[in-house]
């Protein structure tokens, strides 16, 4: 008998130590701000908190949902947090998260630790600057843990380096400023060819670009950064364009360069007030003709819209990688029959990127779950990443004042009435619809390339707009689409590739003037 106890006992805390491994430790975390950046303290803002497993990387900086080491992400709302006093996240506090566990049963193991304070109201990002953050700790959880973090970190402003070939150029829009009823600037940055200077009477072809998706005008910087690059640009044979870097932050995220309902006009903006504001403080040519758009992935679907939208302001576009440029395959969803973005017509969990050998790396699901933690709204709505800004962009305005969602952020269900809203925004649709009128406007101004392995499974619609495109007649397109075996999200694109075409469209056109 007492064996059969002693037994009954051992297996007893076995059984309790593996539950407690399985349901993991309790973890409360007080944050504090400290007086290093107390001053530009706002009191109302949404508080992240930042456990990581991926001990490589900065945890604020590595929001991107796709990783072996994953990092866990969780957040809530905090208005009117006194100076001084303690906010604290555990197991009592409710939080939106992107794990699936919580504060009270995380799993042990080694994480790094960090928390940010969105108080920034001018930029969708989290790490806008002006926000503030703590210093990465690095902790051993193994039993239940009690944390101090002390908010003691500012993001910094942009800046551009210091060359003089690059210039920054920042207007106040009064588009966008009455239509928000506040100040709104737009912002970019302009890389001069290597001749510029040369010649004070010489004019140039000006290039647009638009960056993948939320990047900012000081990407120049990076291009300033690569010695091959600068190599070959400030070199006598390089192409003589002017280059012109887009800023893509809007209140949404990015704000696609187009007007939208939720956004107000910044299609119209950058057509009717920084291009001509940029044409005249720099010697471009200020003809259609010579005035060319390209970009790749978000700036890719953008580039070749503006060029289908605003037919006779864009000599050209080199587009690759598109976003959806058909909603019929909206990524793997076709939104006009699907009644489900999570999952599919077998009751499969849909993936939103795979590897270029079909390999998922993670599902629409728990993207979707991302964003949900980004945005105060706690959901993707105002999240400021992908989905959020498709939203934004392609959604009409809610009671609320957020976009409306096109699906349910916590089931998938796809609203049919949004998207009907939607199509106005389906680049294939506009073209069928529109055909006579713009495939003139279009002829000789195509370029897309698309990875037949696209890390987003982009390529469907590009192969749909391609095929539409090869059918047109009067005018019969002449658009130029080329896909790539084995080739995934953008591996083709390069500003020395398209700069390289610009400039070989320029040559022609001069030549043809002769």
């Amino acid at each position: 008998m007492k064996a059969i106890t002693f037994v009954a006992v051992v297996v007893l805390a076995i059984a309790t130590q593996i539950c407690s491994a399985a349901s993991g430790y309790g973890v409360n975390v007080s944050v504090s701000v400290g007086p290093e950046v107390e001053e530009g303290f706002v009191s109302s803002g949404r508080l992240f908190l930042f456990l990581s497993e991926n001990l490589e990387k900065e945890p604020r900086t590595d929001l991107w949902p796709v990783s072996p080491l994953r990092n866990h992400i969780f957040a809530r709302n905090v208005t009117e947090w006194e100076k001084g006093s303690l906010q604290v996240l555990g197991a009592g506090t409710k939080l939106q998260g992107t794990a699936s566990w919580m504060l009270a049963n995380v799993p042990a193991g080694t994480y790094k630790v960090q928390v940010l304070w969105d108080q920034d109201l001018e930029e969708s990002q989290i790490n806008a600057p002006g926000n503030l953050y703590s210093t990465v700790q690095e902790v051993k959880i193994s039993g239940d843990t009690a944390l101090k973090v002390d908010i003691d970190q500012i993001v910094a402003a942009h800046t551009l380096l210091e060359h003089d070939h690059v210039k920054s150029v920042e207007i106040e829009s009064r588009l966008l400023s009455e239509w928000w009823d506040r100040p709104m600037k737009l912002k970019a940055s302009v890389l001069l060819p290597s001749s510029y200077y040369e010649n004070p009477s010489r004019a140039y072809p000006l290039r647009i670009n638009i960056s993948g998706y939320g990047g900012r005008y000081t990407r120049v910087n990076y291009l300033l950064e690569n010695e091959k690059f600068t190599d070959w640009w400030f070199h006598k044979d390089a192409p003589q364009v002017i280059n012109v870097y887009l800023d893509s932050d809007g209140p949404f995220g990015d704000h696609y360069q187009l007007d939208s309902e939720n956004s107000g006009p910044y299609g119209a903006a950058l057509i009717e007030e920084l291009i001509p504001a940029i044409e005249r403080s720099f010697r471009t040519r200020e003809d259609a003709n010579y005035r060319y758009v390209d970009g790749c992935s978000t700036g890719g679907w953008v580039s070749l819209a503006l060029q289908i939208f605003y037919p006779d302001h864009f000599g050209g576009v080199w587009s690759f990688s598109p976003d959806s440029v058909s909603f019929d395959h909206y990524q793997l969803v076709d939104l006009y029959k699907d009644d489900n973005l999570f999952v599919n017509e077998w009751g499969n969990l849909r993936p939103v990127a795979r590897d270029i050998y079909g390999d998922p790396m993670v599902t629409v699901k728990d993207f979707i779950r991302y964003e949900n933690v980004l945005g105060s709204s706690n959901t993707y709505v105002n999240s400021g990443f992908q989905f959020g800004a498709h939203t934004a962009l392609y959604s009409p305005k809610g009671e609320d004042g957020l976009p409306v969602p096109m699906f349910d952020p916590q089931t998938g269900a796809i609203n049919k009435q949004v998207v009907e809203a939607w199509k106005k925004y389906d680049l294939k649709r506009h073209l069928e619809a529109n055909w006579s009128s713009l495939g003139p406007k279009l002829q000789g101004k195509i370029y897309v390339w698309m990875g037949d392995m696209d890390h987003f499974y982009l390529n469907p619609a590009a192969r749909s707009l391609s095929e539409f495109m090869a059918g047109t007649s009067e005018p019969q397109s002449d658009a130029k689409f080329v896909f790539d075996a084995m080739e995934g999200h953008c591996t083709k694109f390069s500003d020395k590739k398209v700069l390289g075409m610009i400039q070989e469209r320029v040559d022609k056109l001069d030549a043809s003037s002769l």
